[in-house]
């Protein structure tokens, strides 16, 4: 088998261990693709391949997340990780613990971590490597790395929900809220929310956003409320798709171009938090971006006069 064969095959594998650790899709793409550039001018023949790529793309995903860090503390409001449709690695005995971390709520809980605690935690509580690997990849000790995964997980797991819903009834209650979206019932809407229900926008500051973070069930009605307005007058539609594996939805414009998205999360049989991204620097990968200020203009444009 070729290099390039051998890489194309973990290349699953090394997008995701990447996703994870940075939260975004195209700087993981890029980090998957500078681990082949350093691959090919490399002269080591590895005892085993997986190891040794897995290994490259942790130190160059720690590296960027570093530099992305000083960027996030700068980000205009709440900051939202990119989208993902479906994740392309797959391993039966780690599918829990694949889609657990995948998740939006997961990967907001890993942006508390240090870039060490994070990779760490991914390789060893996600994908399931032994310590002398991570030592390797991390470039500590297998004992440091120990302390690293201990102190990751009780970090991940101080802010876990205490009742998670399973999915069948995530699919349940998330089909009642995009039902009731979809024709404008905002009562129907209302009872499906919990009372301390939080809504958190990520426009970036280079986009329109109704509310970059609400609080309660009163609150986040009315501004629910006033998106079905809004879109309705626009033309908006969306498609229901999983996002990161949990409920969500893709909105487009009136010329399929893509506008937002919005992911639930359910515990307790009410919908917890609902999450809106409209920065059109984390859609591109989704398909062709709308331009949601020229929308809000459009808009505006054809409001009848006030009254006065």
């Amino acid at each position: 088998m070729t290099r390039e064969q051998e890489f194309e095959d973990l290349r699953p594998l090394l997008f995701s261990i990447a996703y994870r650790i940075l939260g975004s899709v195209a700087e993981a793409e890029d980090a998957v693709q500078e681990t082949w550039v350093r691959w090919q001018v490399s002269d080591t023949e590895p005892a085993s391949v997986k190891s040794f790529l897995s290994a490259i793309v942790t130190r160059i995903s720690i590296d960027v997340l570093r530099s992305a860090r000083v960027r996030r503390e700068e980000y205009v409001g709440p900051w939202i990780p990119e989208p993902l449709l479906s994740d392309p690695y797959e391993d039966p005995e780690r599918a829990a613990e694949l889609a657990d971390s995948v998740s939006m709520a997961a990967l907001v809980l890993l942006e508390r971590l240090s870039p060490l605690e994070r990779a760490v935690f991914v390789l060893r509580e996600v994908f399931g490597f032994g310590f002398s690997d991570i030592a390797s990849a991390v470039g500590r000790s297998e004992g440091a790395c120990r302390q690293l995964a201990h102190r990751a997980r009780q970090h991940m797991d101080s802010g876990r929900p205490r009742f998670e819903a399973d999915r069948k009834e995530r699919e349940e209650l998330a089909n009642r809220f995009f039902d009731a979206f979809r024709v404008g019932d905002v009562d129907g809407l209302r009872e499906l929310l919990a009372a301390d229900v939080v809504l958190v926008g990520d426009a970036g500051g280079k986009a329109p956003l109704l509310s970059s973070h609400v609080a309660g069930a009163h609150r986040v009605g009315e501004v629910i409320a006033r998106l079905i307005g809004y879109f309705g007058h626009l033309g908006v539609a969306f498609e229901v798709h999983d996002l990161n594996g949990q409920p969500g939805a893709i909105f487009h414009d009136a010329d399929g171009k893509v506008l937002s998205t919005l992911t639930l999360e359910v515990a307790d049989g009410r919908i917890t938090t609902i999450r809106g991204l409209v920065n059109p620097d984390k859609l591109g990968h989704l398909g062709p971006v709308a331009d949601a200020y020229a929308l809000r203009r459009a808009a505006l444009d054809a409001a009848p006069p006030t009254q006065g």
